[in-house]
């Protein structure tokens, strides 16, 4: 089960890493470098491993508990430095905006393809034949209705911080569901596990890279695909007075920094351009932690140890 994940400013991996250090470069300015954290364990993950190739490499690193949207602001004034996670699937429109004032830089892809949709278990198909096609939702939104919503059916949606239109969309398209948004990442997926358990219906935001669409089976609802236009003219599509009627745009996670950073730590700078984790190795990771129950810290320290020769090249 996923438990709720608390990370201080300053994290040390201990001797582990204190070890790395002999080699680290000179760093340009001894003030830190804050990387953001957010309210999923694949993030913490990701920020930590470069935290602690920046801290091997020499330099001083905080982590900052922040939103995953309101984030820009302190990114655009300098007081932050760092996000590792913008999903192509959520935060794209976020990010744009954000680069366009010239005051955040978009540092490229980490390495990893987002997928981020509505799913169901594959037991659901049963209820809901007309599966996976979005438009045998409404045929079926008896079946995947709770005492709560009925007659509707119910969606469950990720943290309202998490952005992704889900209320818009189900607006958009006339689905006869009411979007619920878990409270947090680890009540999203805790309510998965005692669905799946009891053959009960559910249909909710799962992600990947995460471990969920390994462990269990599934699909994802086929929606009409996502174009820029879905989101931003309301005569494209089915719903011609509405935008969002389609489904979320796939592709890369992104990393984000403060401009001022390719001058301020120009090292720095260069290790996090050449940052990167396939897919397959983050999902581990995750499972690692959400599954195995160790620490993000030790995994992250494991890492550290097994890719030395990887992360040392990042900014050489």
């Amino acid at each position: 089960m996923l438990k709720c994940i608390r990370v201080a400013l300053t994290v040390s991996l201990g001797a582990a890493v204190l070890t790395l250090s002999a080699g680290a470069i000179a760093a340009e300015s001894k003030d830190p470098i804050k990387l953001t954290l957010h309210d999923w364990t694949g993030q913490l993950i990701t920020t930590q491993i470069m935290g602690e190739v920046l801290k091997a490499k020499g330099y001083n690193v905080e982590y900052v508990e922040a939103d995953y949207i309101a984030q820009f602001a302190g990114l655009e004034e300098g007081d932050l430095h760092v996000a590792m996670e913008m999903w192509e699937t959520t935060g794209r429109d976020a990010m744009d905006a954000s680069t366009a004032t010239g005051k955040t830089e978009n540092v490229g892809e980490t390495g990893m393809q987002a997928i981020e949709e509505w799913w169901y278990p594959l037991y659901m198909k049963e209820k809901c034949p007309g599966l996976p096609d979005w438009e045998a939702l409404n045929d079926c939104a008896e079946a995947f209705s709770t005492p709560e919503t009925a007659p509707k059916g119910r969606y469950l949606g990720g943290p309202v911080t998490w952005g992704g239109f889900d209320d818009e969309r189900a607006e958009a398209l006339g689905l006869d569901y009411e979007v619920v948004h878990a409270g947090t990442d680890g009540a999203l997926f805790a309510e998965l596990e005692s669905a799946y358990q009891r053959k009960a219906p559910i249909l909710l935001w799962v992600y990947t890279p995460h471990w969920a669409p390994a462990k269990y089976d599934g699909e994802w609802v086929e929606f009409p695909k996502y174009t820029a236009e879905c989101y931003q003219d309301p005569s494209w599509g089915s719903n011609p007075n509405m935008a969002y009627d389609c489904g979320k745009p796939r592709g890369p996670i992104w990393k984000v920094a403060w401009a001022g950073m390719k001058d301020k730590w120009p090292g720095a700078y260069a290790a996090l351009k050449d940052f990167s984790i396939s897919n397959d190795d983050m999902s581990q990771l995750i499972v690692n932690v959400d599954l195995e129950g160790q620490k993000i810290d030790d995994v992250v320290a494991g890492w550290i140890k097994e890719n030395e020769s990887n992360w040392q090249a990042w900014g050489n």
